[in-house]
């Protein structure tokens, strides 16, 4: 199977449950068109996982999430036609799960008439504390195996913070979902 029959055939199938994820999730993706119609994905591998001492175990939200997210992209690659193998895959697939800390602008806390500002009859604003919020990222790539080469890369926003059990599946899903209404259906 090309990559081209794959691609289409992952679109096709993400299309009807996509549709509702993309209303709500904004995913960024990107492709390597030089490459994309040179490599062949009949079969796949994860390219590496986030377990035991890997400095990017940090990163990931839950580790019960990470394996959620990696048996929703198999899925997905499986129901198209990739075979999951353990060695000599045509592609690699990569992936992420995460949240950080975002610091967004500094908010007033009040404004008014007297002092302090423009002396004591003048206007004057007092600055609080800074917006801070969890953003959870979910992001998926696609490798060519023989030369480690990027062929597609996306990510959406998707805030996994403290989620667990069914409602973490289900945003993982919706992520997945979205992320892969974006694989690239054809190429020119």
């Amino acid at each position: 199977m090309s990559l081209k029959h794959l691609l289409r055939t992952l679109a096709a199938a993400a299309a009807a449950s996509a549709l509702g994820a993309c209303a709500t999730l904004t995913v960024h993706s990107d492709v390597n068109t030089a490459l994309i119609d040179s490599v062949r994905c009949n079969s796949f591998a994860f390219a590496g996982e986030f377990k035991g001492n890997s400095p990017l175990r940090g990163t990931v939200a839950n580790p019960v999430n990470e394996a959620r997210l990696r048996d929703a992209i198999a899925a997905r690659l499986q129901a198209a036609g990739a075979q999951l193998v353990t060695s000599n895959a045509q592609c690699l697939v990569g992936y992420g799960i995460g949240v950080h800390r975002v610091i967004d602008g500094v908010y007033p806390a009040g404004w008014g008439w007297g002092w302090p500002g423009y002396g004591p009859w003048g206007w004057y604003g007092a600055w609080g504390e800074p917006y801070v919020y969890h953003e959870g990222v979910v992001a998926v790539d696609l490798y060519d195996a023989k030369s480690r080469q990027a062929i597609w890369h996306a990510s959406v926003n998707q805030n996994l913070f403290e989620l667990s059990g069914p409602e973490a599946e289900k945003r993982i899903h919706t992520a997945v979902d979205a992320l892969f209404s974006r694989f690239p259906a054809h190429t020119s």
